[in-house]
């Protein structure tokens, strides 16, 4: 009898922790759409502001790399690779998280960021990690941090590549550097429509 209260306890903690980890993952419901997004997840705006005025980096550019890596999907992973088209196999990177970042390069902004509990399901971890990739980006290889296009090019091919311009080789990519400038732009105009409310909206302090 005595073990009973213990099992209903272990039970109740595993479904807090499904139901937390559902939370994580459950993207926004117009992603297309950052006053909505930030409506609907007021404390990603408090986080995206908080890096944004971090590291420089226009929340709208740090926003739109989050969803062409994961669509806001918090456990997000690369699909894996398929054995005559058909068999799953492995995975072709460690990336994972919101914004799709591999261990090693994880481990280097947990180092140097001085975030070093961060986890890549968090989005206030993931998007500032976002924002520091985007200074390291201007500092490293000068990239403006409001130049949405060459930022994703140097997030997606790491800034030794981005010096090679190993990007030159890959058209498919460049046309979706495209795509994230093309919906940062938008993302910019949507805010600048809304901003003041967001602000007015919620108390940031002491996220400023």
């Amino acid at each position: 009898m005595k073990t009973q209260p213990i099992k209903w306890f272990a039970t109740a903690i595993a479904m807090s922790t499904l139901i937390l980890a559902g939370c994580v993952t459950t993207p926004p419901q117009s992603p297309d759409n950052l006053c909505r997004i930030f409506e609907e997840k007021d404390d990603w705006y408090k986080a995206a502001k908080r890096s944004e005025k971090k590291w420089g980096v226009p929340m709208q550019i740090q926003m739109a790399i989050i969803y062409q890596e994961s669509g806001f999907r918090g456990r997000a992973k690369p699909p894996r690779k398929k054995l005559f088209g058909l068999i799953p196999t492995v995975r072709p990177s460690s990336a994972f998280g919101y914004a799709q970042v591999k261990d090693g390069t994880w481990d280097w902004y947990r180092d140097k960021s001085g975030n070093g509990i961060a986890s890549r399901s968090n989005f206030a971890d993931a998007i500032d990690f976002v924002g520091w990739y985007g200074e390291q980006s201007q500092r490293m290889v000068g990239i403006s941090k409001w130049d949405a296009k060459n930022q994703y090019l140097a997030y997606h091919e790491g800034h030794g590549g981005y010096r090679k311009k190993s990007y030159r080789k890959k058209a498919w990519l460049v046309k979706v550097a495209d795509k994230v400038k093309r919906r940062a732009d938008r993302y910019g105009a949507q805010l600048n429509g809304c901003r003041d409310e967001l602000d007015s909206g919620w108390d940031l302090w002491p996220f400023w």
